[in-house]
Parts: C-alpha cells; sequence; structure tokens
C-alpha cells in the first residue's frame, strides 16, 4: 500500500531565532520519526539554516531542502507561495502541515496549521506594528482555510475557537513533550555555581529572555522584599535581552539590588540544567503563554515551581506548584518566603511536580499529531470544507 504524503512546512523555522516553537517542532517532529507508521510518510521541507542545525530531524524524515537560509521573512513567505507550493505538488503531499502560525494563501492543496498562541491579539501592544498587521491579517484566514488546527494547550484551544469562531472539533490538542532528566554530577553543579558568583547561597532562578510579557520587573519587585529580609539569597535570570530589558536594568539599580540579582544572559544548556538542579525553586510570572515548557522542565528535574495563575500555566503546573496572579507583588514575596523556610512544602512541591511531569512525554505529543493527521485526511476523505 502507498503510504499517505504529509508535508511539513518548516520553511519559517530559523534555529535560534524563533524561540520554544523550535525545541517544540523539532523534538515533536524527531519523535514522529521513531513511529512505526505503515500508512503514512512525513516529507519535511526546510531551509538550509534548520538542516544544518538540526542533523537528527532531517535523518528522521526524507527532506527537501528550499533555496534560502530563512532568515528574510519576505523570502520565506515568497517561498511558501511558489517554491513550496510547486514541491508539492511534485512530491504528491496529500496534506500540508504548517507548523509556524500561519499557512500561505497560494497553496498546491489542503492544510493544517499549529497555533503556538494568539498573543499578537490579547496584547497587540508587544509587537511592532509591522509584524501585528501581517499577523493580524494572516492568521485569521491560515485557520479558518485549515482542516485541521494544532494547539498547545486547551488554554489556546479555547482561545482559538472563540476569538477566530471555528467548529471546536477542527482544533486538536497537541502538547509538548518532556524527558526525564539525565542525572548530573554534583561537580558540573558545583563549576556552574562557582562560574556565576552563586557559591552556596540560596536563588530562585527564571529562565526567560526579557519579553516585556515575562514580567521580569514585577519578580523584581518581589525579590526586593526578600533581599530586605535575609542577607543571602538570590534572584538568577538567565536568557537574552529583549524589550523589557531597559525598564529591568533601571528597576534593578533603583531597588539597590545590583549586587543580589544575577545575569548569566544566554548560556550553554548543561550550564542551565545544573542551574535548575540546584535552584531552592523556578519562578514563572509571565503574564502570557500558550503552554509554559520551563515550568515543566523545573517539574520534571524536582524543582519547586512559583508560577503565573493566567493563560496556560495553571493548566500546566496544576497543583504541583504555587500560583500566583501575575501582579500580585507581594503574594510573590510571600511565596518566595515560603520555599525558603518550609522543607515539608517544597518537597511535597517537588513529588507533586515529579509525578505531573511524567504525564508529558514525546511519545505521546508523537501519537496526538498522528491523530491530527488522520482528522484532516478524513475531513478531506469526507469532502467537509473549512468553513
Amino acid at each position: 500500500m502507498t503510504p499517505t504524503r504529509i508535508g511539513a512546512n518548516l520553511l519559517w523555522l530559523v534555529p535560534g531565532v524563533v524561540g520554544g516553537s523550535e525545541e517544540y517542532s523539532v523534538r515533536l517532529l524527531e519523535s514522529l520519526g521513531r513511529l512505526a507508521l505503515d500508512d503514512l510518510e512525513v516529507i519535511l521541507f526546510v531551509n538550509r539554516s534548520l538542516a544544518e542545525a538540526h542533523p537528527a530531524l532531517v535523518a528522521a524524515h526524507p527532506t527537501v531542502v528550499a533555496p534560502i537560509a530563512g532568515t528574510s521573512r519576505a523570502l520565506r513567505v515568497a517561498a511558501e507561495s511558489t517554491w513550496l507550493a510547486h514541491q508539492a505538488r511534485a512530491e504528491g503531499i496529500d496534506l500540508m502541515h504548517h507548523l509556524g502560525g500561519t499557512m500561505p494563501s497560494r497553496r498546491a492543496g489542503p492544510g493544517m496549521v499549529t497555533i503556538h498562541d494568539l498573543q499578537p491579539f490579547s496584547s497587540p501592544e508587544h509587537f511592532s506594528r509591522v509584524k501585528r498587521a501581517y499577523l493580524t491579517a494572516i492568521v485569521p484566514g491560515s485557520v479558518r482555510r485549515a482542516e485541521v488546527v494544532v494547539t498547545l494547550s486547551e488554554f489556546t484551544r479555547q482561545d482559538v475557537a472563540e476569538r477566530i469562531g471555528i467548529e471546536p472539533d477542527r482544533i486538536r490538542l497537541v502538547s509538548p513533550g518532556i524527558d526525564p532528566p539525565a542525572p548530573i554530577d554534583e561537580r558540573a553543579i558545583e563549576r556552574v555555581r562557582a562560574h556565576h558568583g552563586l557559591g552556596r547561597r540560596p536563588f530562585f532562578l527564571y529562565p526567560a529572555i526579557t519579553y516585556p510579557h515575562k514580567n521580569h520587573i514585577n519578580l523584581v519587585r518581589a525579590f526586593a522584599s526578600i533581599a530586605a529580609a535575609d542577607p543571602d539569597p538570590l534572584l538568577v535570570l538567565t536568557g537574552g535581552v529583549a524589550g523589557a530589558e531597559p525598564e529591568l536594568r533601571a528597576e534593578i539599580v533603583r531597588l539597590r539590588l545590583s549586587d543580589r540579582v544575577v545575569r548569566t544572559g544566554r548560556i550553554p544548556a548543561d550550564d542551565l540544567e545544573a542551574l535548575f538542579s540546584s535552584a531552592t525553586a523556578v519562578t514563572f510570572p509571565s503574564r502570557y503563554e500558550g503552554f509554559g515548557l520551563p515550568a515543566l522542565e523545573a517539574m520534571s528535574r524536582g524543582v519547586p515551581v512559583i508560577a503565573s495563575s493566567s493563560t496556560a500555566l495553571p493548566e500546566v503546573v496544576g497543583d504541583a506548584g504555587l500560583l500566583v496572579d501575575p501582579d500580585d507583588i507581594d503574594g510573590w514575596s510571600e511565596a518566595m518566603t515560603m520555599l525558603l523556610g518550609d522543607r515539608d512544602r517544597s518537597g511535597d512541591l517537588v513529588a507533586r511536580g515529579r509525578e505531573r511531569a511524567a504525564r508529558f512525554s514525546w511519545s505521546a505529543s508523537a501519537e496526538a499529531l498522528v491523530a491530527a493527521y488522520r482528522c484532516g485526511l478524513e475531513r478531506i476523505a469526507d469532502g467537509r470544507a473549512p468553513s
């Protein structure tokens, strides 16, 4: 039997630029490649940069490399409407999966789309005028034309259904997975702690780029109370810089926390692993998350989590962490103080977190994606056109 051919459009995926959607898409498709599927074949359509950065992904599926690096949005959009459409016809693609949140209006056949979140619609002030105008123009149409829409969380699934207005049975949930963490050498932890000047002091960790919605400012304000009451704890902020960086730096200086807030910038994955493993807690005060993978990563590593009570984070954390309103600065201070002084509470959260994280696996995510593909193919076979 000739397998049905599914295309995966990854022309948009520029390594190191697109954030968490890169980790999600690459790990999901790698896991899909490990499934034994006799009736489905997935063909990847990628840019040159992705092919070079992720050889394991390219090895997992037949791959067609586009003559673009992917760094130019204009060239990528043009390639999706021309080169990709031509290649889809040449490869006999029955259903094209666009994993980057948009679907070109010119296509060779039926398509489905992954919507990571709708933040440009709920918080437009965090996006440039050009990007906001582009996404506002193209995302609703992409969703309405799709045979199936994939979301990472129930929060985003409901947001898509209500904000754009499509049938709920066309939206399929494919959550991220998590791998069990590998054991980490205590000497490696000590080396990383020493390198960043942490010594043996307790610290709270927030691994996030300084986008405005990540809410670093309120976290620093909450930590100021901790620092005033106890000379020992530190706050460690990892990740690159973005729009909130100038205000964050000014607030750290204003609160006289320059010697208590450690800024590491982007760090190697092994160093971040060591910080996860030795943190008092991971704090995640973000105002908006389509999922919130760092919270899940922390729980899988046996680290207590304090997370925002907004958007998708309560769905991810459940009762395995402390949930606090992102604007309740006193509430954040109280939660952090609790975990500094209550070992029993911390131990309970560690046990709950590990149990909850165990429910998420990449193999289960890949199975859910296959189910979404079959749903799309059934809709095509039944002649149920998107409306």
